[in-house]
């Protein structure tokens, strides 16, 4: 990165600012220098801003009454329409907004409006609906509710009859609601004198009604009024629909052009800004930096003063730009997740995506459910080639895909034992036979688990120490030769030293030499003396979380297991399923195979890439890996709806 401070007239601001945002090379920070003032929005923001919102709110409108289209292509992204745009002033866009809003914005929020209030409405015919379902229950008239000289007639719910018979009252009921429901439709008649006696009436709720005739007329009426409110707002919506099908990328061109626009004019306020001059800092790539320069000439005619020097570790903190081969860019998601490295940190993106593809492989470890993942991702990379989102994570999918058919035809899983178990008609025969460097492949991982740990836990260690190496990489281009000596190379000592003397007492894997017993001797008493004289008594735990970060790498066995186990479970309940069931068990044999078996590839590959990433994230960054550095974001046009033409 190079840091980049340029100098220039206020009368070059606009081109200057049209000419940087053009480019998009250069990330501009908000300049914080003592005595020099800092810039301020331009006036025009405020202008921009609303003609933003208003435009914004009329899509959001407009998108909420737009048919949605249903289907798995639907929920992919597929190519965007853009609208052809000449390069013009922002005053011309703004005129452009204003003629378009005038034609249509008035109409869009007077039925919006109206669409409202017809849900108030019918919402309201809703409620008196339901009353009158209830009166309708009894052959009587509204109006005769209330009171009058000789009679009250009160109608409502109740949810205990008891209070009603103990009163002496006379009252009609009809049963509402669920059937293990307390709760009924009740009329009550009662002489005017029983006013009081009436009011006091317990669990009893009165409906109010108003209203003349029959209830069952009255509520024929209220129906038709709700059928025709609904036939009125879905014209309403079918009207907003047109707008939006005819006016959509109008409306996303323009605003588009607007928001581009405003980004402009925000920008100032990270200016330094003196009576007659502004200050602008900020970040580029380092190959870049001569381009900026000869932008910012031509842009103010010469009339500037600009200064870069290439980005140093501190005090500086440049923003990061990560160059990876393009195989690994979509492996660069994984480590925004965690955090970005520092500038002049170690870039792990290449070491975590080799590293995912291969435990990933392990812990699914299964052959079928590879060539799905393979078949399934390779046809999305061909058919969604507009989709860089979909291309990217496909080209994942893809190196997954061949991993699992690798590490399953190594370790004798093609849906479980499907082959050996419906074709073979032998579960214990293996998928093939061969013989490598004196090893007998497949391995059968379920019948043999000691010898897939110990492959989980040399690739562990392989891990841990590539970690090591990394680290001791990172501290040599820093300078920091010492922290070698204090951080890495006790580690290197006491694994080769430990390793030996743990292969020959505890393991009796070979027989040391008097010489390199000694050897081992020394490098372990080192690494132990560095270890605790760096940290003290905590040099103990430093030693237990290292076994326990190496004892990690085993879930690359446990989760391989309990993927093979689980496909073995479901191939063993589909052989026996026609004895269980005769005759309807062999058609419910492929149903459940296909069924089972995805629903096992979804929930293990779930687990795969969940420990894959934890293994990076904990074991194999906790080595080297600092993070923290924020992603460069230059100021540049994003457009999506538009393509400017000249």
């Amino acid at each position: 990165m190079s840091k980049i401070t340029i100098l220039a007239h206020k009368s070059n601001g606009d081109k200057l600012v049209e000419a940087l945002h053009e480019s998009g090379l250069m990330e501009i920070e908000r300049v914080s220098v003592e005595g020099i003032e800092e810039g301020k929005i331009h006036p025009d923001a405020g202008i921009l801003a609303g003609y933003d919102l208003r435009l914004g709110r009329i899509l959001e409108i407009l998108k909420g009454y737009a048919p949605r289209k249903k289907g798995i292509k639907n929920l992919l992204k597929k190519k965007v329409e853009k609208k052809r745009v000449r390069k013009r002033s922002m005053e011309e866009k703004i005129r452009e907004a204003e003629k378009l809003l005038e034609e249509i914005e008035q109409t869009v929020l007077e039925n919006e409006r109206r669409i409202n209030e017809i849900e108030e409405e019918i919402e309201f015919l809703r409620a008196e609906e339901k009353k009158l379902e209830y009166l309708a229950l009894f052959d009587i008239n509204v109006e005769w509710l209330g009171k009058s000289k000789y009679l009250i007639i009160k109608f409502g719910i109740s949810t205990d009859l008891s209070s009603l018979e103990e009163k002496n009252i006379d009252f009609y009921y009809r049963k509402i609601g669920e059937k293990k429901e307390n709760k009924w439709a009740v009329l009550i008649v009662a002489h005017s004198s029983m006013e009081e006696e009436v009011s006091k009436i317990k669990n009893f709720e009165e409906i109010k009604i108003e209203g003349e005739g029959k209830a069952r007329e009255l509520l024929k009426e209220i129906r038709k009024k709700i059928k025709d409110a609904i036939k009125e707002k879905e014209e309403i919506k079918k009207r907003l629909a047109k707008i939006y099908r005819q006016r959509r990328l109008e409306l996303l061109a323009i605003k588009e052009e607007i928001e581009i626009e405003k980004e402009r004019k925000e920008v100032y306020r990270n200016f330094g800004e003196t009576l007659y001059t502004f200050l602008i800092e900020g970040w580029c790539l380092a190959e870049n930096a001569e381009k900026v320069r000869q932008i910012v000439e031509e842009a103010t005619e010469g009339n500037n003063a600009i200064f870069i020097k290439k980005a140093k570790r501190n005090p500086d903190e440049p923003p990061i730009h990560l160059e990876n081969p393009k195989w690994a860019k979509p492996f660069e998601t994984f480590l925004e997740l965690f955090a970005l490295p520092k500038y002049n940190e170690i870039n792990p993106t290449v070491f975590l995506g080799i590293a995912f593809v291969i435990f990933f492989s392990m812990m699914l470890g299964d052959a079928g459910y590879g060539m799905v993942i393979f078949l399934l991702s390779l046809a999305a990379y061909i058919k969604f080639k507009e989709s860089e989102f979909i291309r990217s994570w496909s080209f994942v999918g893809i190196w997954l895909g061949v991993g699992n058919i690798i590490t399953g035809f190594l370790f004798n899983s093609f849906f479980g034992d499907f082959i050996p178990r419906f074709i073979y008609g032998d579960a214990e025969k293996m998928l093939y036979n061969a013989e490598i460097f004196g090893m007998t492949l497949p391995i059968d991982a379920i019948h043999k688990p000691v010898l897939i740990l110990s492959i989980a836990l040399i690739l562990g260690l392989a891990h841990l120490n590539l970690g090591f190496i990394l680290a001791v990489y990172k501290n040599l281009k820093r300078g920091h030769v010492k922290d070698i000596f204090i951080e890495q190379i006790p580690w290197f000592m006491l694994e080769i030293g430990g390793g030996m003397l743990i292969g020959e007492t505890l393991l009796e894997l070979w027989q040391l030499s008097s010489i390199a017993k000694i050897i081992a001797i020394i490098f372990t008493v080192i690494g132990l003396i560095s270890l605790f004289k760096r940290n003290g008594a905590l040099g103990f735990f430093e030693i237990t979380g290292f076994l326990g970060d190496w004892l990690s790498y085993a879930r690359l066995l446990a989760l391989g297991l309990a993927t093979a186990g689980m496909a073995l479970a479901f191939n063993v309940i589909a052989e026996l399923l026609p004895d269980i069931v005769p005759y309807v068990g062999i058609v419910l044999v492929p149903i459940l195979l296909v069924v089972a078996h995805f629903a096992n590839l979804l929930i293990q590959s779930l687990g795969a890439a969940i420990h894959s990433l934890r293994l990076q994230y904990v074991e194999f960054f906790n080595r080297f890996y600092e993070g923290g550095g924020k992603k460069f974001m230059p100021f540049q046009i994003r457009r999506k709806y538009t393509e400017e033409i000249k």
